[in-house]
């Protein structure tokens, strides 16, 4: 089963369990998080090339592709195998690290977290349906477009 698993969800990386396997996914985990605090930060479009916000963005995928390491040395990590297990770790790993990153913009403490949480958890989600089984969908819809 795990062979058919795509690249994108780590649970390839837990199978075979060495430290190459977890520094990739811990690379695979930074650009969830990052994308979605870059897309979820209020502002401007002008605010997402400013340093300040790349800075924090970064901060928020460091802290989740480190959790992400360190969860998968427990019995959790079988979550990875599952896409809706998968969106869900990344979704909760994200509104952590978001929250340890820097304090909410938003009206009520943790909303910004929560929100750049389910956006990387959507993400994640989207990632694990367009490239599984080697981007098959992609593939497909590339064929259709160019006859």
């Amino acid at each position: 089963m795990l062979d058919r698993l795509p690249v994108e969800t780590g649970a390839d990386c837990i199978a075979s369990g060495g430290w190459k396997s977890r520094v990739k996914l811990f690379l695979l985990r930074l650009w969830q998080p990052t994308s979605a605090c870059l897309t979820c930060m209020p502002g401007s479009l002008a605010n997402v090339w400013s340093l300040g916000h790349w800075a924090l963005a970064l901060q928020t995928g460091l802290a989740t592709g480190i959790l992400a390491v360190l969860l998968s040395f427990t019995p959790a990590r079988r979550l990875y195998a599952n896409r809706y297990g998968n969106a869900l770790v990344v979704a909760a790993l994200t509104a952590l690290g978001d929250a340890y990153a820097h304090p909410s913009h938003y009206g009520f403490p943790y909303a910004e977290s929560l929100l750049t949480g389910g956006v990387s958890g959507l993400l994640a989600l989207a990632g694990w349906v367009l490239f599984e089984d080697r981007a098959r969908r992609i593939r497909a819809l590339w064929s259709r477009l160019t006859g």
